[in-house]
């Protein structure tokens, strides 16, 4: 078994084929970012037919979850039987999207969510706090920063403004 902790160091040249074809899908509600960098694979095994992809959905309701199987098996389909493994527990956090996917989505005109400690137990917050830190607008950089919506065009994402320079821009929520 290799875990996406261990993909980059996969002795096996098809595992470390099919991880670097993985790395390439994109997410299909923010094709800025692989499938990989959200952190949504979360294993890749060799069968006796071909591989298994372990996937973990952003949260179990996620309107895209058909497409990214159907996207993984297409994009896999050379390495034989492709086998899709939902697993939901532990249920997927924006810790673990990659530092190259942050920079992704700020590049992108995202808000990347910042880092929850997995450590200590902590409840989902869809709205934050008044007293939590403001926002950085990923487009000029201003914490000078509003929530219009509690939802963006995700149940994921969040609706904010910039005041400095009036842009809208979404923020990946942290859970």
């Amino acid at each position: 078994m290799v875990s996406s902790h261990q993909q980059q160091s996969s002795p096996c040249g098809r595992l470390a084929a099919a991880w670097e074809v993985l790395r390439q899908i994109p997410d299909p509600e923010v094709p800025v970012i692989s499938l990989c960098d959200l952190g949504i694979v979360r294993d890749l095994r060799e069968t006796a037919g071909g591989l298994e992809v372990v996937l973990t959905p952003t949260y179990s309701g996620c309107p895209a979850t058909e497409l990214i199987q159907d996207d993984v098996r297409a994009a896999l389909a050379a390495f034989g039987e492709i086998q899709i493994t939902m697993q939901r527990a532990p249920a997927w956090t924006t810790d673990w999207i990659s530092e190259e996917g942050r920079e992704k989505l700020r590049a992108y005109g995202i808000a990347p969510p910042g880092r929850v400690l997995s450590a200590e137990a902590q409840p989902i917050r869809l709205v934050h706090r008044a007293s939590l830190n403001k926002l950085a607008c990923p487009r000029c950089g201003s914490v000078h920063t509003e929530k219009l919506s509690a939802f963006g065009s995700t149940a994921c994402k969040a609706l904010y403004r910039c005041l400095a320079c009036q842009e809208p821009f979404e923020h990946f929520k942290p859970i």
